[in-house]
């Protein structure tokens, strides 16, 4: 699995030592709220933090665009958070090829501009294993999860009914050539 280095951020596969950081940024509410459909609920103990590590490393085994990082911040070793690409699966279940990019952060590691740091070098790294546009998918209320999108340069396709989550989503999308002009 490929660790990517940034200015400022060493982007690197989970390991089991993160576990504890893992369970103190998915038992928070204030990060899980922008994760997905409700109903919330905060990661339990230690042994489902080690469990999810787990399914990051395994998810990219079978599919080379469905891979998580940890963003380490290379100053203090510290674990900031998650930056990803995963299929986007419909609200039916159904697969049509669609990739998103995501992110969450510790409240601790907001402000920074880590996120968008990480989301750039990951997008680079799936358009290099082959993707041909990836999505990016948040709740309409998501501000600074917008404006991360937007200091990237994807593009707002609108708030709009959600094919993948329930309600409406805010949705932007970017194809390689428009990423390759953006950020050559």
């Amino acid at each position: 699995m490929t660790t990517v280095h940034t200015a400022r951020l060493i982007l690197r596969p989970y390991r089991d030592a993160d576990a504890p950081r893992v369970l103190d940024i998915l038992s928070r509410h204030e990060v899980i709220r922008w994760l997905g459909d409700p109903p919330y609920v905060p990661m339990p103990d230690i042994a489902a933090a080690r469990a999810w590590v787990t399914r990051q490393c395994d998810s990219e085994a079978s599919d080379p665009l469905n891979f998580r990082r940890a963003i380490e911040i290379r100053e203090t070793g510290v674990v900031a958070g998650t930056v990803l690409i995963a299929p986007a699966v419909r609200r039916d279940g159904g697969f049509v090829g669609e990739y998103e990019v995501g992110w969450h952060l510790h409240p601790d590691s907001t402000g920074h501009g880590y996120a968008t740091e990480a989301a750039r070098a990951i997008i680079d790294m799936a358009f290099a294993r082959g993707a041909t546009e990836l999505w990016c998918d948040m709740f309409p209320d998501n501000h600074r999860s917008a404006a991360v999108a937007d200091r990237l340069g994807l593009s707002l396709v609108g708030v709009m009914p959600d094919p993948w989550y329930e309600g409406d989503g805010r949705i932007y999308r970017v194809a390689r050539e428009q990423w390759e002009n953006i950020h050559p």
